[in-house]
C-alpha cells in the first residue's frame, strides 16, 4: 500500500499561526478541476482547492495540513487521513463518499450510455447514498470527534452536477441530466443525515451552486474535455472559491456563537 503524503502548508513566518487546520477527503477536497495542481502529488491536490483557498485567506490564525488525495473513500480517509488529527486540532473539513456511491462509474455510464443505462447507475448510487452511506459516514464522524475532540468539524457536501440545459462538450439527454442531479440530491440526503445524527455541521453545497452547474453559462463545474476526462464535472477554481467563502461564512458564525 503507497503512503499517501502529507502536505503542510504554514502560515508566513512573521505571523505565526496559532490554530491547527486539518482537510479531509477525495477529489472534490483536493482540487481535481482546478488548474494547476501538484504534477509530483499523487494525490493531484491543487493550490486551488477550497481548503487551500481558505487557509491562505487566514494564514495568520490558521496552518493548514491537507491530506485529501484524489480516489479517496470513506474507508481510505480512516486508514490513511485520520492520523493527521489530534487534540490540537482546531478546524475539520471534510468532503467525501462520493466516490463509495461510485461517482466515476456513474458519470462514465450516463456520459457513453444509454438513458437507462444511466437511470439504473443513478437509482443504484442513490439508494447506496441514502442507505449504506449514512451508517459509513456515521461512524467516520464519530472517529474524527475522538481523534480531535476540540475541534469545529464541518462537512461540506457535492453539488448538482449539470445544468438542465447548454452544451456540455458531449451530447448529454435531459434525461440524464435529471437522473444525475437527482443522484447528487441523494448523496446530499444521505450526508445530512449523517451529520445531523453525529451533530455535525453540514453545508449542503446544492443552493451555493445553484445557476452554477457545469455546462451552464456561468459554470462552476468543468463540462467534458476529453483532454481532461479526470476534471470531469469536478469544481473550477471558481467553485472552490464558493467552498471556500461558505466555510468562512462558517467558520466566522461558529466563532461568534
Amino acid at each position: 500500500m503507497a503512503l499517501i503524503p502529507m502536505a503542510v502548508v504554514s502560515a508566513p513566518a512573521q505571523a505565526a499561526a496559532t490554530k491547527r487546520y486539518v482537510a479531509l477527503g477525495d477529489s472534490y477536497a483536493a482540487g481535481v478541476g482546478t488548474d494547476p495542481s501538484d504534477a509530483n502529488d499523487p494525490c493531484r491536490r491543487s493550490p486551488r482547492s477550497y481548503p487551500r483557498t481558505w487557509a491562505a485567506a487566514h494564514a495568520s490564525t490558521y496552518t493548514l495540513t491537507d491530506v485529501t488525495c484524489s480516489g479517496a473513500t470513506i474507508a481510505d480517509v480512516r486508514a490513511r487521513q485520520l492520523s493527521a488529527l489530534n487534540d490540537s486540532t482546531a478546524l475539520v473539513t471534510i468532503t467525501v463518499g462520493g466516490n463509495d456511491g461510485g461517482f466515476r462509474s456513474t458519470v462514465t455510464n450516463c456520459l457513453t450510455g444509454s438513458d437507462a443505462l444511466c437511470s439504473v447507475s443513478t437509482q443504484l448510487g442513490s439508494y447506496y447514498a441514502t442507505h449504506q452511506l449514512v451508517d459509513d459516514l456515521v461512524g467516520l464522524y464519530a472517529e474524527v470527534k475522538r481523534r480531535a475532540p476540540h475541534a469545529a468539524i464541518v462537512v461540506l457536501g457535492y453539488p448538482r452536477l449539470v445544468a438542465l440545459s447548454g452544451s456540455c462538450g458531449v451530447d448529454v439527454s435531459l434525461a440524464k441530466r435529471k437522473a444525475l442531479n437527482s443522484n447528487a440530491d441523494a448523496m446530499a440526503q444521505g450526508i445530512g443525515t449523517a451529520t445531523s445524527r453525529q451533530g455535525i455541521y453540514f453545508v449542503d453545497m446544492t443552493p451555493v451552486f445553484n445557476g452554477h452547474e457545469a455546462c451552464g453559462s456561468s459554470a462552476w463545474i468543468n463540462g467534458v474535455n476529453p483532454a481532461r476526462l479526470d476534471d470531469t464535472f469536478h469544481p473550477n477554481a471558481a467553485g472552490h472559491k464558493a467552498y471556500s467563502d461558505i466555510l468562512t461564512i462558517v467558520t466566522d458564525w461558529h466563532a461568534a456563537a
